[in-house]
């Protein structure tokens, strides 16, 4: 096993647990400090999990040891596609809010808002993913040896990832009931209200 695919396994690993904090952090705002995500904050966390599922796939075929130069670009393909998403969503929540004395939508977090946190990490997504589309097939990750402690810290960032994936699919019910549309500024759940 060489130095570059070990390096490039934990860093899909890195990428993977990466988004889910972001998204358990978003989770927790949304909980902790009643901040309803808009349409578009809803958008950027699909496109969060869209790209993660890029990673993920690269993973777990990793760790099955059937992994193949197309399986990584698929995945780095699939890890692009969200990332761009993303950023079109991202970059057009900031669109919205960048004219001078417009506060923003929600709290600023390290002095950015989260949209504009989204886009930046988009943005070193899509980077990543075209040098490790340059280093193909060199760079195809290798997963460490099954029951060992590092497999299972692997395991446990991807179990920790569909964790949060369900609870958002979960919370989008709760806040939008059985509507098609999530409202521009929600303002309650609108589950419980109906």
């Amino acid at each position: 096993m060489n130095l570059l695919s070990r390096l490039v396994y934990w860093s899909l690993n890195l990428w993977i647990l990466g988004y889910t904090v972001i998204l358990g952090l978003a989770l927790f705002i949304q909980f902790a400090y009643s901040e309803l995500p808009c349409p578009l904050c809803m958008l950027q966390r699909y496109a969060m999990i869209l790209s993660t599922l890029g990673a993920w796939w690269i993973v777990r075929q990793a760790e099955a040891g059937t992994l193949t130069t197309v399986g990584y670009m698929q995945g780095l393909g699939l890890g692009t596609l969200g990332a761009f998403a993303g950023a079109v969503f991202g970059g057009r929540q900031v669109m919205l809010h960048i004219l001078p004395g417009d506060t923003g939508y929600g709290a600023p977090v390290l002095g950015l808002h989260m949209y504009s946190w989204a886009f930046i990490t988009f943005a070193v997504v899509i980077i990543y993913c075209a040098i490790l589309g340059i280093l193909a097939p060199a760079a195809l990750p290798q997963a460490p040896k099954q029951e060992s402690p590092a497999a299972r810290l692997a395991t446990a960032a991807g179990l920790a990832f569909l964790a949060v994936v369900a609870i958002n699919a979960v919370m989008i019910v709760f806040l939008e009931g059985f509507a098609w549309v999530l409202p521009d500024d929600p303002t309650a759940y609108d589950l419980f209200r109906h």
